[in-house]
């Protein structure tokens, strides 16, 4: 099977789609990647060198959510289509809303990772202002995701949010996204640190929200603190006891992860969240901010504080670091969960049933 599949570097879907691809073609499939929004990175390309059955087809076309980002999509449409009809694949397999409605003459999916609305609510607490722009943006969404054959979430609190704010797809269901374990260490001697990813800047992320308290250990954040455009900075860089590592590389991360105790998953938005899964796998405790997909995901596996509270984060931290066997406790049952339920194989496994099931033009028997 031959997939043509988009991604983009600026976030999460780079990862989770080099593990969706690379895992593909060494099942025996062939895979088209097409990356949009800012060129990836030397090392965001370095799998590439190991992967030849996957043919990269890089562009910089701005992203749908991006600012001025409209001329853009429309160039980028017809770029896409002509380089669908070019290399013929079997199956288009979308990560972004703006490609969804376009006829490819192949069955077509779309992930969705997260979107603009989604994350307002989350974050102010209330439904963005309408405004030209939101409005263009919501009928790209709607357009996207009502003419793709299958439209798949990465947890159902994000297939719900599509169904409340946009539309209700005709198809559509849940596939978790995967890590593979075996590129994280669980069998290193714990310190007594906690560590959050995520950047700084990012009010979603909310790792300020470690700032506003104190901790018995100390506290290091990997992740940029300034915003793309060089504007901002960490709300607090300065504060005792909080260490902000800066963006790190891969190597760097399963060190940070494999030495830590404790990780706090702080983000108030989060449809899926592969750092606190990257955790898991690395056999840390979850000390989760109690939002609804966090407990969707990891159940009884996390240890909870209370929704965006920082008194009750450091609380958490503070009786976790009293009980050390506690602690053991909830490192085990995150690391079990994470292997059960998502490992790359079990996505790759998921995955190809719906493609199969999309080129057998049975797309309405897999939704849930």
């Amino acid at each position: 099977m031959h997939i043509l599949m988009t991604t983009d570097t600026a976030g999460g879907v780079w990862t989770y789609t080099r593990e969706l691809a690379r895992g593909l073609t060494l099942r025996g499939d062939r895979v088209t990647l097409v990356s949009f929004g800012p060129p990836p990175t030397r090392e965001q390309k370095s799998w590439l060198e190991d992967a030849p059955d996957v043919t990269f087809l890089e562009t910089n076309f701005r992203l749908e959510w991006m600012q001025d980002s409209a001329e853009d999509i429309d160039a980028s449409r017809q770029w896409l289509r002509a380089a669908v009809a070019r290399v013929r694949p079997d199956l288009v397999h979308l990560n972004q809303y703006a490609y969804g409605d376009l006829d490819y003459g192949v069955p077509k999916l779309i992930v969705a990772h997260s979107d603009v609305v989604s994350w307002w609510v989350s974050v102010h607490r209330e439904l963005p202002r309408e405004n030209p722009r939101l409005r263009w943006y919501c009928d790209l969404v709607v357009r996207g995701i009502s003419h793709a054959d299958a439209v798949v979430a990465p947890s159902q609190w994000m297939l719900d949010a599509l169904r409340r704010y946009y539309v209700w797809p005709d198809c559509a269901g849940v596939i978790h996204n995967g890590r593979d374990g075996a590129f994280f260490s669980h069998q290193m001697t714990k310190e007594d640190f906690v560590l959050s990813v995520g950047r700084v800047w990012d009010q979603g992320k909310q790792v300020s929200l470690l700032g506003r308290t104190r901790f018995p250990v100390p506290v290091y954040v990997a992740g940029p603190d300034r915003p793309p455009e060089g504007t901002g900075s960490s709300a607090f860089a300065e504060h005792p006891g909080i260490r902000i590592l800066g963006a790190c590389s891969e190597e760097q991360l399963r060190s940070w992860y494999a030495r830590a105790s404790t990780y706090a998953a702080t983000s108030r938005y989060e449809p899926f969240g592969l750092a606190p899964l990257e955790a898991a796998l690395s056999r840390c405790a979850l000390v989760a901010n109690d939002i609804p997909v966090f407990h969707e995901l990891w159940g009884d596996a996390a240890f909870y504080f209370r929704a965006n509270d920082a008194g009750s984060l450091g609380s958490a931290v503070r009786f976790l670091q009293a009980h050390a066997d506690l602690r053991q406790h909830f490192a085990e049952r995150a690391y079990e969960r994470a292997a059960q339920k998502f490992s790359t194989a079990r996505m790759l496994d998921q995955y190809q049933q719906l493609y199969r099931t999309l080129l057998e033009g049975g797309g309405r028997r897999w939704s849930n």
